[in-house]
């Protein structure tokens, strides 16, 4: 649906908008900044973009993957559902030309039992970036990162 939304707009992208290719930072800032004007969540991304983890949907086309796109920031948090199923995980390992061999011990988490789960990741930083109102994520950060700014 975001991919749809996209193409039928009327702003102008950088990079490309097909389905099937990662959404970039402006694809996500338009989304979050003029289509809806307020925080959105995008989910069901494609699997071929996808780390193998990630539980395939029903479609065989998509992963059970969203992220939380904000006006002014972009993605706060990204999250998926995790394959639990021991068959299908080894079959997207082999699609993604991993060797399931090198990767025992994670598919030993399955083999014994597993339940369904998920995980996520939150932009500490960028959270405060949006709560706050900052215009750069440099004014909320603990601690520079700027590049030779340590003193020894």
């Amino acid at each position: 649906e975001a991919v749809d939304i996209l193409k039928k707009s009327d702003a102008t992208f950088e990079f490309p908008v097909e389905w099937g290719i990662d959404l970039q930072s402006e694809h996500e800032r338009y989304l979050a900044e003029q289509k809806f004007k307020k925080p959105v969540i995008l989910y069901d991304y494609p699997k071929d973009i996808k780390a193998f983890y990630m539980r395939l949907n029903e479609d065989g086309k998509t992963v059970r993957a969203m992220d939380v796109l904000v006006p002014k920031v972009g993605e706060i948090i990204g999250g998926s559902q995790r394959e639990e199923r021991l068959e299908q995980l080894e079959e997207r390992m082999r699609a993604c030309h991993l060797d399931p061999e090198e990767y025992w011990w994670y598919l030993d988490l399955r083999r014994y039992g597993t339940v369904p789960h998920a995980g996520f990741g939150l932009g500490l930083e960028r959270t405060v970036q949006f709560c706050t109102g900052m215009a750069n994520i440099r004014d909320v950060i603990p601690f520079p990162r700027t590049p030779k700014s340590a003193e020894f």
